[in-house]
């Protein structure tokens, strides 16, 4: 093989080589949000809450403080409060909180909450029963929406001797603007259902 020959072929495999880099780079980066939330979901971390399919059996005899806070992003017309700004429940009890979100867009926008809770080592024992971050939300324009949570912390945080020191626990949501869903119809919201049961 000639040295011009040699010279191509190797040319070809670095050219190639940089191709399959950069791939894998760009699936990697896709993968890598899905794949930390997972993680945050898993073990808590950053102060993921948990997400519960039904209560404890009991409450225990210790009582702990919920606090509320709320931001909306910047590209988000819309304002998001806590219509309490802490709740006082036993360890194991169900409480519900509602944050009254408003539409100062001139259209129907929508959007999706992120959340956690301070301090972070907490996470682990938040748990989530029904919440309107758990879908995407819309309002039309100038609309206004109470928009619920329904929780409860797991009494196991009673087992964690190093969460002993926890008297308060912070949940705070951020709202971010999302793409208008295809097709679909506006996902009835956990406040509608929230009422409904308090008026059963």
């Amino acid at each position: 093989m000639s040295k011009a020959a040699r010279s191509s072929n190797s040319n070809a495999i670095i050219a190639v080589a940089c191709v399959v880099f950069v791939a894998t780079m760009v699936g990697a980066a896709y993968a890598a949000v899905p794949l930390y939330q997972l993680f945050c979901s898993v073990t808590g971390y950053g102060g993921t809450t948990q997400r519960a399919e039904a209560t404890p059996v009991a409450p225990i005899d210790r009582t702990i403080t919920i606090r509320f806070d709320a931001n909306v992003a910047q590209k988000l017309p819309w304002s998001l409060k806590p219509e309490a700004g802490s709740l006082t429940l036993k360890v194991g009890e169900t409480g519900t909180a509602f944050y009254k979100a408003v539409s100062k867009a001139d259209a129907r926008t929508w959007g999706t909450a992120t959340f956690n809770v301070t301090p972070f080592e907490a996470g682990p024992y938040f748990s989530k029963i029904d919440c309107f971050c758990f879908t995407e939300q819309s309002l039309a324009a100038g609309e206004s929406a109470d928009m619920g949570v329904t929780f409860f912390v797991d009494p196991a945080i009673a087992e964690d001797p190093k969460l002993d020191h926890i008297k308060t626990i912070t949940l705070s949501y951020t709202m971010f603007p999302t793409d208008p869903p295809a097709n679909k119809p506006v996902a009835a919201r956990v406040d509608d259902k929230a009422r409904t049961k308090q008026q059963l």
